[in-house]
């Protein structure tokens, strides 16, 4: 049974296709940078400098804790979008409701280490004395948000494996304009600081989590969640461990290298360089638009094709993300790089922190584009069942060579700039080697094909 919402990802036109897919996306990603972005200017503009390192002092370690589930959301895909692709409408229903109880066990787990973590954590990156209370008080907070961030990612993963991109989008506009409106009564009202960002960030999430529910409650296919049903099948745990698992290794191998990175940035003692990371990194994220729904693109369509045996997609589709994905983060990494001063002058009025939000632009938001042909093959390989070897590559060519960069040539110019360069030089080295495996796997499967 084909829901009204589900759109032919297999053997409709690709384009079309790939780009209504898309849109939504990059409408959602861009509401919620927006909605992020708002958190920042909120607290960097009303709780002043060291709120605005406070929270920027987390982001990259609550990436890190959050990055292993964010992976298993990703099997949850691989695996709906393979069971549409083949109509097994029985081993999707299990799909579902498996995925909602591993959320709910991923969610638990990380309320409870966010709370018992967060200091030692924060303390074992060096961050600055002048701020470590308020970025402490942040994570707990946050935290304690887990459990419906986690359902929420789930259930929209559900959705956009069969190609509904749009009700997530409804989603997270109404839960962002929540969170903006209380982000300001809470901290400019109620002086919260940042524990007022993170009770708005933890209230918006509730929300969300309630919209996604609901609506895979009320879905008129193999999607729909039933509450009775709600208990996990080992054999597709198994499976969704095996390809998330892996993936989510990939996203905190991504952390590990980028909490090295703010270590590193700590290590200066300035709150001016972690505030001036902090809203460039902010106006990095919107480079990620585009190239970041591509790159998702990627991974439903390789999935969907592997599942109706339609193998013929595979290397139009990754063509086709390629040229989407490159050319989005090119165009707007462009307008990142040389409207910086303007870009970072919404975040705060101080010229030091905008001269170090400066660097960061130049160095790293500027060659996104890289990092953009990286993941469309690393989603293309997993789309294909294969998500150890990309996770092996990620180890070394990302955090094996910037690890190696932060302590060897650092520590000889310790300069913002020989922290930065690490970024597009371990792009360009991982992404090579991601494109030769994606080859050598695309050359086994249609040999096997034609043998």
């Amino acid at each position: 049974m084909q829901s009204k919402q589900t759109p032919d990802l297999v053997n409709g036109p690709l384009l079309y296709n790939m780009i209504m897919f898309a849109i939504p996306l990059m409408l959602a990603t861009a509401l919620q940078m927006c909605f992020n972005a708002a958190d920042t200017i909120v607290v960097g503009k009303f709780a002043g400098q060291q709120a605005l390192a406070g929270v920027g002092a987390t982001g990259s370690l609550i990436f890190l804790l959050t990055s292993l589930f964010n992976g298993l959301s990703i099997g949850t895909n691989v695996m709906a979008a393979r069971y549409i692709g083949a109509q097994d409408h029985e081993m999707l229903s299990k799909t579902v409701h498996t995925a909602y109880c591993m959320a709910a066990a991923g969610g638990l787990f990380l309320t409870t280490l966010g709370s018992f973590a967060s200091r030692p954590l924060l303390e074992l990156m060096n961050t600055p004395a002048s701020i470590i209370d308020l970025s402490e008080r942040y994570m707990r907070i946050y935290f304690l948000g887990s459990l419906p961030m986690l359902t929420y990612n789930f259930g929209a993963v559900i959705l956009r494996s069969k190609g509904d991109t749009r009700r997530p989008l409804v989603f997270l506009a109404i839960s962002g304009v929540v969170n903006v409106i209380l982000n300001l009564i809470f901290v400019i009202a109620f002086h919260m600081s940042t524990a007022g960002v993170a009770t708005a960030t933890v209230i918006s999430q509730v929300l969300a989590a309630f919209m996604v529910t609901y609506v895979l409650m009320h879905e008129d296919d193999a999607t729909r969640l039933m509450l009775s049903q709600l208990k996990p099948e080992m054999e597709l745990v198994k499976e969704i461990l095996r390809i998330g698992i892996p993936a989510g290794i990939s996203g905190m191998m991504f952390s590990i290298s980028n909490v090295v990175v703010q270590s590193s940035l700590n290590s200066f003692n300035s709150s001016v360089i972690v505030a001036g990371n902090s809203a460039a990194a902010n106006i990095e994220n919107f480079v990620y638009i585009g190239m970041g729904a591509f790159s998702q693109a990627s991974i439903t369509f390789v999935s969907q094709s592997m599942g109706a045996e339609r193998y013929d997609n595979l290397l139009r589709i990754v063509k086709m993300t390629l040229l989407l994905s490159m050319s989005s983060a090119f165009l707007l990494s462009s307008l990142a790089r040389f409207n910086g001063n303007v870009l970072l002058g919404l975040y705060t009025d101080d010229p030091a922190v905008i001269e170090a939000g400066i660097v960061r632009l130049k160095y790293v938001a500027f060659w996104l584009m890289l990092n953009a042909s990286l993941d469309v093959f690393v989603n293309a390989v997993r789309g294909m069942g294969n998500s150890t070897m990309p996770t092996v590559i990620m180890m070394i060519g990302i955090c094996g060579v910037r690890l190696l960069w932060l302590w060897t040539v650092f520590p000889m110019h310790r300069t913002l700039e020989m922290i930065y360069i690490c970024f597009p030089i371990s792009w360009t080295v991982t992404t090579i080697l991601e494109g030769l495996l994606w080859y050598h796997d695309y050359k086994n499967l249609m040999s096997f094909q034609t043998a």
